[in-house]
C-alpha cells in the first residue's frame, strides 16, 4: 500500500477558491497516473478530476469544468487539485489515487475501478 496524504481542505463561502495537495514519499508522481475523487456520506466516490503521468492527458467531471484544474508540483513531488467558484454542491471529502501497477499510463480516468492506492482524504465544505 502506497501512502498518500492529501492536505489543504476548508470551510468555505460560495464562490470561494481552495488548493489541496497530495504528497507522497512512495514513488515519483510524475511517472503515474492519478487522479481526485470526491465522497459524500452515503455515496459512491466521484472523480473530479485526472491526469495522466505526463499531464498530457487530463479529465474533468462536467461539474467543475471551468473551475477545478490538476496539475503536478514535480519538485514538491505532489498532486495538486485548484479549485476556485465553489459551491455547496462541491463539498465533500476529496481523495488522490493513482494506478500503481503500472508506471507511465499515458491516459486516465474518472472511474475509481482505476486507481488501487487511495488516501485518506481532506474535507471539503462550502457554505455560506
Amino acid at each position: 500500500q502506497l501512502e498518500l496524504v492529501e492536505s489543504g481542505g476548508d470551510s468555505v463561502q460560495p464562490g470561494g477558491s481552495l488548493s489541496l495537495a497530495c504528497s507522497t514519499s512512495s514513488f515519483t508522481v510524475a511517472h503515474y497516473s492519478m487522479a481526485w475523487f470526491r465522497q459524500v456520506p452515503g455515496e459512491e466516490r466521484e472523480g473530479m478530476a485526472c491526469t495522466s503521468d505526463t499531464g498530457t492527458m487530463t479529465l474533468y467531471a462536467d461539474s467543475v469544468k471551468g473551475r477545478f484544474s490538476i496539475t503536478r508540483d514535480r519538485a514538491k513531488n505532489t498532486l495538486h487539485l485548484h479549485m476556485k467558484n465553489l459551491e455547496p454542491e462541491d463539498t465533500g471529502n476529496y481523495s488522490c489515487a493513482v494506478w500503481a501497477l503500472t508506471p507511465h499510463r499515458n491516459w486516465c480516468t474518472l472511474f475509481s475501478k482505476d486507481y488501487d492506492n487511495w488516501g485518506q482524504g481532506t474535507p471539503v465544505t462550502v457554505s455560506a
